[in-house]
C-alpha cells in the first residue's frame, strides 16, 4: 500500500498548516499560539476530547476506533529555536530571533494529517491518542507531560514519533532497534585561584593553567577509560577566563557536553569527572566545583515494535526506501521519557538534500507530509485493525 490516497488528497492542506506554524514559532513551552491553531484543526475534524495545558501548552487528543482494542500514541513536537531565519522564504518566520530550524512545524502538520485521516474513516479499534508536545528542544516538555500522568490518564499502550532527517532520500524512512538518539548530560566546572599580575605569576595561583590541565585530563576519559566498543562523546565547549593579557584572573570555568547510550558508561563519565577535577585542581593548588547535570536520557526503541513499524513502512514507501539499520545519533531527544513508559519506536522520515536542522537556511520539506502523515496513520490501523 502506497501513500494513502485520501492523505495525498489533502497535501496542500498539510502545506498550508505547516507554513503557517512556520511563520509563527514559538519557543519551549510557550507554544500557546501553536496549540490553539492545533486545537482548531481538530476541532474541525470532528475530535471532541481535546485536552490542553499538558508542560504549559501541550494539546492531548482522542480518536475513538470502533470497538476495544489498544491504546496507540501518536506524538509530533511543537517548538522552534531561538535563531534568526536567513532562508528568506514568502512564509519565512515573521518574529526575530526565533525559528522552526528543526523541522517541529512540520511533524506537527504531519500528524494533524494523520489526524484528519483517522478522525474520518476510523478504521481501526481501540483510540489513537495524539500527542502534541511543546519544548523538546532542551526543555524536557517530554518528561513533564509524562510525570503530569498522561500515559495513565489515557491509557496508552503503545507510543510513537517521527522526525525528518535532513540528507536522507525524500521519503525513506530509518529507524533501528535498541538506542537511536542519546543521553545527553552537560558538565560545569568553576575553578577559583588568586589571581595578580602576568608578569609575577609566582605570587598568584593560576586558574587558567588548571584549567588548560583538567581540559586536557577529560579526553582521557574517551580514550582511556571507555570501552572503546562503547559509544561516547565528551566534548569541552567553553573555557571562561581573563579579562586582560596582563592579568592572571582569580577565577576560571569550563563547559561542555557529554553524549552516551548506556547507563554504565553515563555513571563512569560522571565519577572519572570528579576525580580528575579533585586531582587537578589538587596539583595545580586551586579549588574547583563540579556541577553535573543529567539531561535527556537515550531513545531506546523497542525491539518488536520497530520491527513492527519497519513493516508499515515498507507497505508506504516500498522496501528499498525502508532503513531498519539506521545507524543512531549521539544527539538527543526527549520522546526517550515516553518510551522509558511504554513500547514504541522513534523513526526518522527523509527530508532530502539541503541544510541540516538547527541550521538557519534549513526548511521541511513539505513534499515528504504526506509520507509522515500515512505513516502514523497506517501504525494505529495495523495496530489495532478491525475484524
Amino acid at each position: 500500500m502506497p501513500v494513502i490516497n485520501r492523505i495525498a488528497g489533502f497535501a496542500e492542506e498539510m502545506t498550508a498548516w505547516r507554513r503557517h506554524i512556520h511563520m509563527h514559532p514559538e519557543l519551549g513551552r510557550d507554544c500557546h499560539e501553536t496549540a490553539a491553531f492545533v486545537v482548531e484543526r481538530l476541532t474541525e475534524f470532528g475530535i471532541t476530547e481535546i485536552t490542553t495545558g499538558w508542560a504549559e501548552s501541550g494539546v492531548v487528543a482522542v480518536i475513538e476506533g470502533q470497538g476495544e482494542g489498544p491504546v496507540i500514541g501518536l506524538r509530533a513536537d511543537m517548538d522552534a529555536l531561538p535563531m534568526e531565519e536567513i532562508t528568506g522564504l514568502d512564509y519565512a518566520s515573521k518574529t526575530p530571533g526565533k525559528m522552526h530550524a528543526c523541522g517541529h512545524d512540520g511533524h506537527t502538520a504531519m500528524l494533524l494529517g494523520a489526524a484528519k485521516y483517522l478522525a474520518e474513516t476510523r478504521n481501526f479499534t481501540g483510540k489513537a491518542v495524539l500527542i502534541f508536545q511543546p519544548d523538546e528542544e532542551g526543555g524536557g516538555g517530554g518528561e513533564a507531560m509524562v510525570q503530569e500522568g498522561m500515559m495513565e490518564r489515557f491509557g496508552i499502550d503503545e507510543v510513537y514519533a517521527i522526525h525528518n532527517g535532513p540528507g536522507l532520500e525524500a521519503g525513506q524512512v530509518a529507524m533501528v532497534a535498541g538506542p537511536i538518539m542519546a543521553a545527553v548530560d552537560s558538565f560545569y566546572i568553576d575553578i577559583q585561584g588568586k589571581g595578580g599580575h602576568g608578569a609575577m605569576p609566582h605570587e598568584s595561583v593560576d586558574p587558567v593553567v588548571a584549567a588548560v590541565g583538567m581540559v586536557q585530563a577529560i579526553q582521557t576519559i574517551v580514550s582511556r577509560n571507555n570501552d572503546a566498543q562503547e559509544r561516547l562523546v565528551v566534548s569541552v565547549t567553553q573555557i571562561n577566563t581573563g579579562t586582560a593579557t596582563n592579568i592572571i584572573p582569580d577565577t576560571a570555568r569550563i563547559c561542555g557536553t557529554v553524549r552516551s547510550f548506556d547507563a554504565h558508561v553515563r555513571d563512569m563519565v560522571e565519577q572519572r569527572m570528579g576525580e580528575i577535577v579533585a586531582g587537578q585542581a589538587a596539583s595545580y593548588g586551586v579549588s574547583a566545583t563540579l556541577t553535573y547535570d543529567r539531561g535527556y536520557p537515550a531513545t531506546v526503541n523497542d525491539a518488536g515494535r520497530t520491527a513492527f513499524a519497519a513493516e508499515v513502512a515498507r507497505e508506504i514507501v516500498g522496501a528499498a526506501l525502508v532503513d531498519e539499520e539506521a545507524k543512531p545519533m549521539m544527539a538527543a531527544e526527549d520522546f526517550s521519557y515516553m518510551l522509558e513508559q511504554r513500547p514504541g519506536t522513534y523513526a526518522f522520515v527523509g527530508n532530502g538534500a539541503g541544510a541540516m536542522v538547527h541550521h538557519p537556511a534549513y526548511d521541511f520539506n513539505d513534499a515528504i507530509a504526506p509520507v509522515g502523515a500515512s505513516f502514523l496513520a497506517r501504525l494505529v490501523e495495523k495496530a489495532a485493525p478491525l475484524g
